[in-house]
């Protein structure tokens, strides 16, 4: 048997106006934002399921319900950190992270490095652990018609103490 652990997260959020747009803790400069309890960071939301998979802590909607008024427009990696947190008191370190948000638009490769880093120090791993892509969907479905923007994430753990 081996102490590494692996999980996938997945999010969604519908695309609305008069919201900011938030990914990975970056704030990209766009007419539209996402619609969610929190800041609605699709990407943060996917990269925490992932983490809370590999370490049984079970999902984002278990730990921060969106009916608990404390997490309404909070900040998503706020609750990163005490997922950060929750791990480290598990015995558990974040090996790496690779995560892919699909959209339309807008382009988000000039944001890509600026998620990394506040990704990276949210989970204070460092930066060359955390890698964001993004794709479109070439006009498919939801992502592709400009409804919502969707993210999936893969988290590498190592439990290193039991």
């Amino acid at each position: 048997m081996t102490n590494i652990r692996i999980g996938h997260g997945y999010d969604v959020h519908r695309i609305v106006a008069g919201r900011p747009l938030v990914l990975g803790g970056v704030t990209v400069p766009w007419d539209r934002g996402l619609l969610g309890h929190s800041d609605a960071d699709v990407l943060t939301h996917a990269v925490m399921d992932a983490l809370c998979g590999a370490s049984r802590l079970g999902d984002i909607g278990r730990l921060f319900p969106d009916t608990d008024p404390r997490y309404a427009g909070i900040s998503s990696l706020v609750l990163l950190r005490e997922v950060r947190d929750r791990l480290r008191k598990g015995g558990f370190a974040v090996v790496n992270i690779d995560a892919t948000v699909i959209a339309q638009a807008p382009k988000l490769s000039p944001y890509r490095e600026a998620m990394e880093r506040a990704l990276s120090e949210a989970l204070e791993i460092p930066p060359e652990r955390v890698n964001v892509k993004a794709t479109t969907e070439e006009r498919l479905g939801f992502t592709g018609d400009g409804s919502g923007i969707a993210a999936h994430a893969v988290a590498l753990l190592e439990q290193t103490s039991l």
